[in-house]
């Protein structure tokens, strides 16, 4: 999903969201949910691309003093 499509959607999760708080209707609840997960996949998607940022490494305050 490119970013413009992933704007899309989550604008479109957000106004059925507010729908929903709206009037609590099970089919504006089965729309949030289905919008909710198209969103979370695409994060776990995107997430399983990129890898995590590497921790810099900690020095050891006993033993690395004059590094």
């Amino acid at each position: 999903m490119d970013a413009k499509t992933l704007f899309i959607k989550v604008a479109q999760m957000r106004k059925a969201q507010k729908a929903y708080f709206k009037c609590r209707t099970q089919s504006n609840l089965r729309i949030c949910k289905a919008l909710e997960a198209e969103i979370d996949r695409e994060i776990e998607r995107v997430n399983s691309i990129i890898s995590p940022p590497k921790q810099p490494q900690q020095k050891n305050l006993f033993t690395d003093l004059n590094q």
